[in-house]
Parts: structure tokens; sequence; C-alpha cells
């Protein structure tokens, strides 16, 4: 397979401090469809040995050099060898046009993680997990569904991309008419697109904040737009997905059988994010008639909203202490 030549940035463009704690290096790897992803590996400072591996990504319009880079970066200091990738189309990673997003392509990407940490040296094959952040939770729960080789999966702060596009947030446009309005406008523009010979985008985080924008507006604009976690190639600190780029999220449900996932899963998220019902309801839905659930947790962080366990928000919210233990656990 002659895999897309990217150009990688060598210069450290991270929002968060290099740790001296790992060795890092950028890689390349392909998924199925032939679309070469580009990663941030770090691996423990003077390891030996074939190590536990876990690979990150996410929130869903961000790429490697936010947060997932911050999980990458810390487990990498916790012993494990990590990769944090951009999802196809997306940051330094290929797949032409840019700015799309797919249930089964990116479901793919965590595969084609999974594949690349698989074969690597210093990597177990048998001990390999994932992490999903935001709308890459959903994601990998439902890589974990399908991805036997996943002894352990992680989703912080999860969205489940399907839902929010098909019932908006809160799912307060569930249902058939506003389905079909959201149809209308995503088709209508496919033919503006085609006639313009390009793809419109559909904006990121708003910019300026207006003073009456919802509380969840002004959560991710602290991340996206401020220095905390603006970064030149993300999608929401930026222009955004495509305006059809997640079209095909509104009529493919993921996660229909997460019921069946037999590997370890730890969902974690803030108790006052406005997204955790999609933690608490996909929780529900993985141990509902399940005969797997004596490895499948919840976890609410007190007092912590949907940002706050991109970076910690300033209080060291994220539970990097239980995500380790839990990839202890289940990745020996």
């Amino acid at each position: 397979m002659n895999n897309e030549m990217l150009t990688l940035t060598q210069e450290w463009d991270k929002t968060f401090p290099k740790s001296d704690k790992v060795d890092h290096r950028k890689v390349t790897f392909h998924n199925r469809y032939g679309i070469t992803l580009a990663a941030d590996m770090y691996i423990p400072k003077n390891a030996e040995g074939k190590l536990p591996a876990v690979a990150v990504s996410g929130p869903f319009g961000a790429v490697k050099e936010q947060c997932s880079g911050l999980y990458a970066q810390t487990l990498a200091e916790r012993g494990f060898l990590t990769v944090a990738f951009d999802p196809s189309f997306t940051g330094e990673s290929g797949g032409q046009p840019r700015y799309m997003a797919s249930p089964d392509i990116n479901t793919e990407d965590f595969q084609a993680a999974v594949d690349f940490l698989s074969v690597q040296e210093n990597a177990d094959a048998d001990r390999i997990g994932i992490c999903g952040i935001c709308g890459w939770g959903g994601l990998a729960i439902n890589t974990a569904a399908l991805d036997t080789r996943i002894r352990a999966t992680v989703a912080v702060t999860m969205y489940d991309m399907a839902r929010v596009n098909a019932n908006g947030y809160f799912d307060s446009e569930n249902s058939e008419k506003k389905r079909f309005e959201k149809k209308v406008a995503l088709n209508a523009q496919r033919i503006r697109d085609y006639q313009s010979g390009g793809y419109a985008p559909g904006g990121g985080v708003v910019d300026p904040l207006p003073e009456d924008a919802p509380f969840f507006v002004k959560d991710y604009y602290d991340y996206y737009k401020t220095k905390r976690g603006y970064h030149a190639r993300s999608l929401n600190s930026n222009n955004g997905w495509n305006v059809i780029g997640c079209m095909s999220f509104l009529n493919q449900p993921i996660n229909t059988y997460s019921n069946e996932i037999r590997s370890a899963v730890l969902l974690i998220h803030g108790e006052k994010a406005h997204s955790c019902y999609f933690s608490r309801d996909a929780y529900e839905a993985m141990t509902l008639d399940s005969k797997y659930t004596n490895n499948k947790e919840l976890m609410i962080i007190p007092d912590c909203v949907h940002t706050d366990l991109y970076d910690g928000g300033g209080k060291n919210a994220i539970p990097f202490d239980k995500i380790e233990a839990f990839y202890r656990e289940y990745l020996k």
C-alpha cells in the first residue's frame, strides 16, 4: 500500500508543556481506506520490554496537539506506550476532502491505531486499550463493540455524535419533522457545494461570543478560542467541520450493540457538564440485559463541566490516577 506523504510539524506546538519523563516522536499509519493518519507517539523514558499501549483521540473537531496529546503524554509518564492521532480528514492526517466526518471511517481510525500498536516492537499486542474524548468517546465505545483486540476502553466527557446530530442538543429536536428539515437543508447544501466545486465550512465555536450564549457554548469558547486550548489546526478553534461534514451521523446510529462489549469500559463525565446525559445513558444501554457488566463503570466527577476534562480546567479535574488504575487492571 502506498501511504500518502504527509507534512508533519516537528517542533513542539502543543497546548500543554512537554514532559521530560517521556520520549516523543511523530509517526504515521494507514487505515483500511488507504488514508494515512498522523500521530504523536509518547514512550516512557528508559522503558524496557513490551509495554501496554493506548491509542487516544478527540475531542470531535480537535487535534492531537490539544487534550488527546495531554492524555497520551500523561499516560506515557505513567508507563504506557501511547499514540494521540488526528482522525481522517483533519489535522495533519490525510484524506480528501478536508473536514469531513464518518461514523464508519472514524471508527476505522481507532482500529487502524490498534493495527499500528499491535506491530510495534515495544508494545504488547495483547495489552492494547483506547481512549476517546468528547465525540471520540462515543466512537471509542463503537470501536470496542467491533474490535475484539481492545482490552480496555476509556470514554471521557462523551458525546454520542449520532444522537446529537439526529436529535439535537438535549434531544430538543427529536422528531421526524425536525430531522426532515435538517435533511432538506443539508441536501440543498450538497447542491450548492457541487456547483461551487468546494465544501462550505460550518464554522467553529462562535466568535465573538454573544452575551446570551448558552453556558455550554461559553464553555467551548473558553477552551477553543483562548490561549488555554486554541490551536491553528483545530476545526473547533477555526472554521469547523463542513456544513455537510457530519451528515451521515444523522441516519447511522452508533453503539447499537454496546451491551455486547465483553472488554472493560470506563465512562468518565463531569457532574455539571451539559453533555453528562450522554454518558449516563450510554452506561445504562451498555449494561442493559448484558452478560458483561462486571467490568463496566461510570465515574461522575463532582462540580465539573464538559471542558474541565479536556485539560483539568485549572482544578486537576482529570482523574488520571483512576484511568491509570483501570488500564493497569485490564491491560495485564
